[in-house]
């Protein structure tokens, strides 16, 4: 996400960084570079113009002159303006939460209208919404009110099973205010606490959706309605968003496809022209695939600097802490084998794809064509799932045959195989070595022996 704007950014604060003092002609060239930057990451016009402006009336002052390095000190003068672009205060959402707590954990119970114009991925984020509050102990509920794409009702229901949610929905009903109702009592009946309804699109905004969608927010008075827009929109979704605002007065705006989109200057266009928080983002097409928007976590990805917290806690959801010890015993008493190997590369994969991972490290993101690809961990993965259990437990007993109908059931080479088997190995064999070490150390006094 951002890779253009990111590129082009880091690009003139490298140039920066080699002045040992700025002035008033080294800031105004890279500020030019800046605004060509955001201009072409599809960033409103107006808003473009006011950020360089803030910026450079900072950047020009004493704060920079007189600093012993100016070049990082500009960087974080952009920083800070990038955040207050994006929405604030470094809290998901716009809103004041402890660290580290997804913005639906302190979200009040109720009814959640999701609204957008045809193809920005609204049905697919309300099943994403859903899946959040369930992670949170909540009880979702989900209601399909668009009554004049039949596929909408097919696809929320879909969703309903694959997350073992219940998906109301009326077949054969045009009037929305009848199907909010029979949700309203249905889903109390069954003890849900949060409704999310998905809502009609159109290809563009009229008034025929806009009074639709004004009797719903009448009749549900929603705790949250939520703009769903697709990043890769550009300019327009400015416009999008300026009409949805002023005809329901939204609360805030989900991003979606923040994964495929280069440029992503909606982004930074709709919060600074509507006013209202950027609340989450959809980047991925799994169900597990939308974060809460933190506008100081983006600045930093923007920037290079990565994003180590979000990282961090990607990390704790997706590790178990059971197995990681089980894990920690097997490294200290040198039987690893395959099933371990295996069991560590699921847990990888909960994490995301390597590359979005490897820009959440500060200055790794332009070095993401050193890390191993999605492709090749799932050839790994296939070697490994292709071996019967005892191989995977006994792997020295893989001799030449079995390693041929291993690479013929994973579509792999021999040498593949022979590849993995030597890795492992070298794990075992550099964990023996350590292991030697640390008893040579303690019975040298310089480790201290540990309690049986």
């Amino acid at each position: 996400m951002f890779d253009s704007l990111s590129e082009k950014l880091q690009a003139v604060f490298k140039n920066l960084r080699g002045y040992g003092k700025l002035t008033e002609k080294n800031v105004s060239d890279a500020l030019r570079e800046v605004r060509l930057a955001l201009l072409e990451a599809d960033v409103n016009y107006k808003v473009v113009k006011d950020f360089v402006e803030r910026t450079r009336q900072r950047a020009l002052g004493q704060e920079v002159l007189a600093s012993v390095t100016p070049g990082q000190q500009i960087i974080k003068i952009v920083h800070d303006e990038l955040v207050v672009l994006m929405g604030g205060d470094g809290a998901p959402g716009g809103r004041a939460l402890p660290a580290g707590v997804p913005a639906v954990a302190s979200a009040k119970a109720g009814n959640w209208m999701m609204v957008g114009l045809h193809g920005c991925g609204k049905t697919t984020t309300c099943g994403k919404l859903a899946r959040l509050f369930a992670k949170q102990g909540r009880k979702p509920f989900l209601v399909a009110c668009d009554v004049y794409r039949p596929a909408a009702i097919d696809q929320l229901e879909t969703l309903g099973k694959q997350l073992q949610i219940p998906a109301f929905s009326m077949r054969g009903e045009k009037d929305v205010t009848k199907i909010c109702r029979q949700a309203v009592s249905v889903a109390q009946a069954q003890d849900r606490d949060v409704l999310i309804f998905d809502t009609a699109g159109r290809l563009h905004i009229d008034e025929e959706l806009v009074q639709e969608l004004v009797r719903m927010r009448d009749l549900l008075q929603p705790q949250e309605i939520l703009l769903v827009a697709d990043a890769a929109t550009g300019q327009e979704a400015v416009n999008i968003a300026e009409h949805f605002d002023k005809a329901l007065k939204i609360t805030g705006i989900v991003l979606t496809k923040l994964d495929g989109d280069a440029r992503g200057g909606a982004a930074l266009s709709m919060r600074a022209v509507t006013g209202k928080p950027i609340k989450f983002a959809g980047v991925g097409e799994k169900l597990d695939d939308l974060e809460p928007f933190y506008p100081e976590r983006m600045a930093g990805r923007i920037l290079g600097m990565g994003d180590v917290v979000s990282l961090v806690e990607k990390a704790q959801e997706a590790f178990d802490a059971e197995k990681a010890e089980e894990m920690q015993k097997k490294i200290a008493d040198q039987s690893l084998n395959f099933d371990d190997f295996l069991g560590q590369l699921q847990q990888l994969k909960k994490l995301g794809p390597l590359e979005n991972l490897l820009g959440m490290l500060p200055g790794m993101s332009k070095m993401q064509n050193l890390s191993p690809g999605d492709s090749q961990l799932k050839r790994v993965e296939a070697i490994v799932q292709s071996m019967t259990r005892e191989e995977r437990r006994r792997p020295e007993i893989l001799n030449a045959s079995r390693r041929t109908r291993i690479a013929r059931g994973s579509g792999t080479t021999v040498a593949e195989v022979n590849d993995l088997l030597k890795q492992l190995g070298m794990m075992k064999r550099m964990m023996k070595d350590m292991g030697k070490m640390q008893k040579a150390m303690m019975r040298k006094g310089a480790l201290p022996k540990l309690a049986r």
